[in-house]
């Protein structure tokens, strides 16, 4: 039996068409929806955490989504709303966006945080802790005099979490003044210089002045440190380590930059 010429040309065109069509997850109204766009958006899901698994239900409903919005993407178009100057400035700000992401990818892909760069930090962490961490409380004014009258309230038997309520740092007014657990290196110096001179259960004598104002601190308890594991703090490590070389790059660049 021999094949007609036409009917070998339909046959060679389904031949070689197919396979293009099977890189479409869809065609609406003659737009292609490609099957890559389908597995990148499943990619994204699946990432997140707690993100569902990778499954054909799940292709399926992103596919249907990336239907919806094609369509809703045409009756855009046909509004002309691409035009719209409010619209394209959020087309712009989304393109920035995406480009800006992209580059700090690229620059963190090039640049990479070594074992070493993180134990580095971890000891410089570690040292800058020290051995001892502080239960500290304390109360905040704007004037030493006031500070003065309240440490001669405190000697004569007025509570301290009364008096705490009249601090200024209101973030620990409505706890006593507690400033929970803390290494010195948490504090501006001369606050942690005079609280590390006072033992458990001791408050300061006299005001203590900082560029918050002046501070009667008292130190509940004291225990040893406690430094977590580099495995556990590894991770924190490399994004604190990132940020900085993000942050040193973006300089580098401004100071490049022309601006006027």
């Amino acid at each position: 039996m021999t094949v007609k010429p036409v009917h070998l040309l339909l046959a060679l065109s389904v031949f070689v068409l197919s396979p293009a069509m099977a890189q479409n997850a869809a065609v609406v109204n003659g737009t292609a929806i490609p099957q890559a766009r389908v597995d990148e958006m499943v990619k994204q899901i699946t990432a997140q955490p707690n993100g569902p698994q990778d499954t054909p239900d799940l292709r399926e409903k992103v596919k249907e989504e990336l239907i919806n919005r094609e369509i809703l993407l045409q009756a855009a178009s046909k509004s002309n709303l691409a035009k719209n100057s409010e619209v394209k400035e959020q087309i712009e700000l989304t393109r920035q966006n995406i480009l800006i992401r992209a580059l700090v990818a690229d620059y963190i892909r090039k640049h990479p945080i070594s074992d070493a760069d993180v134990k580095a930090e971890y000891d410089r962490i570690v040292k800058q802790a020290g051995d001892k961490e502080y239960h500290v409380h304390h109360i905040l004014v704007p004037t030493e005099d006031e500070a003065k009258a309240m440490i001669a309230k405190l000697k004569s038997g007025t509570d301290f979490a009364e008096l705490a309520k009249q601090s200024k740092d209101t973030g620990s007014a409505n706890n006593g003044g507690d400033l929970g657990w803390a290494s010195p290196a948490a504090f501006v110096k001369p606050f942690s210089d005079a609280m590390v001179g006072l033992k458990k259960g001791q408050m300061t004598d006299t005001p203590v002045q900082t560029q918050f104002g002046y501070h009667i601190i008292k130190v509940d308890d004291i225990r040893p440190t406690k430094i977590p594991e580099l495995s556990t703090v590894k991770k924190q490590i490399v994004e604190s380590l990132e940020q900085k070389k993000l942050m040193a790059y973006q300089e580098e660049l401004r100071k490049q930059a022309v601006i006027k």
